[in-house]
């Protein structure tokens, strides 16, 4: 199959290249390779692929670019993973989340349709589920508040796709990835940032107590379920959540990485940060039972 993957320089998106790769698809990625982390770990994450993948350097945002691409490539299927990442950033710069996350995921779809692009996988997120106090998340669950910019944009994204799947036929699956982490994980997160700041003997920053709890979703498990869904045959557009189904509180993750270094952590407790979610938690059955 011929797939094109949006992002495919980045963490989960060099990860899914390679799987993609591994089993015989022709695969082109599309990154800008812009500078929210070290551009050259994103140029090192592709080095070993670029003789075997196509590879344009593009802003999503650029519609003549993304068209050219699609002219080029005639992918049968996207998986879109670019995007402006974190909520954090997003609160402070809410404008770049907007451009990139709807305007860009508008422009692929777009293409898709012309193009005659029979599936399209978009990366979702599980802050969709923002205000939810029922847990685990399901994906049946009415979504009535976001806390982020980043999150709002993401699901303005799920509502494009789902647009696109009824007025156009494309097959879509959203996937709603619950806190990736593993090797290539971006420097800003907190599980990389602890074990790097630790390991140096440099204090790390906690926001709140510590007590927020995460559903972390190890990179292969993730790439697992994106493959999962390209083999599925979706009849119009579905939602998976694609999580551990377990979740574990920031100091607990901190005393882990602790145990592993053997090492005491200096921690500076600062007040919450606006936008971030107290708990996620997957509930997952769906992408089991298919």
């Amino acid at each position: 199959m011929k797939v094109l993957v949006t992002g495919g320089a980045g963490f989960i998106g060099s990860h899914l290249v390679e799987a993609l790769l591994a089993r015989s698809h022709e695969v082109a990625i599309i990154d800008d390779f812009n500078d929210f982390y070290n551009p050259a770990t994103k140029q090192q994450n592709v080095a070993g692929v670029r003789n075997r993948a196509h590879v344009y350097s593009r802003d999503i945002c650029d519609e003549a670019g993304v068209r050219a691409v699609f002219a080029d490539f005639a992918p049968e299927t996207v998986i879109h993973l670019a995007a402006r990442a974190g909520v954090r950033p997003s609160v402070v710069h809410p404008e770049w989340y907007l451009k990139t996350n709807i305007f860009g995921t508008y422009n692929l779809l777009a293409a898709a349709r012309d193009q005659g692009t029979v599936r399209f996988i978009f990366a979702s997120s599980s802050s969709v589920y923002g205000a939810s106090r029922e847990v685990p998340f399901r994906e049946d669950q009415a979504l009535v508040q976001t806390f982020s910019p980043y999150a709002s944009t993401k699901l303005a994204g799920e509502h494009l796709c789902s647009n696109y799947a009824h007025l156009y036929g494309l097959k879509v699956a959203c996937l709603r990835f619950f806190t990736v982490y593993g090797p290539r994980q971006r420097p800003d997160l907190s599980i990389h940032k602890f074990t790097r700041l630790i390991a140096q003997g440099k204090p790390i920053e906690v926001y709140g107590d510590g007590s927020a709890r995460r559903d972390f979703t190890y990179v292969e498990d993730i790439v697992q379920g994106v493959i999962a869904a390209l083999d599925y045959d979706a009849t119009g557009f579905e939602v998976f959540n694609l999580g551990e189904n377990a979740t574990i509180d920031l100091l607990s993750v901190i005393r882990l990485i602790e145990e592993a270094f053997e090492k005491k952590a200096e921690i500076q407790f600062l007040p919450p940060m606006p936008g971030d979610m107290p708990q996620t938690y997957a509930d997952i059955s769906k992408a089991r039972a298919l």
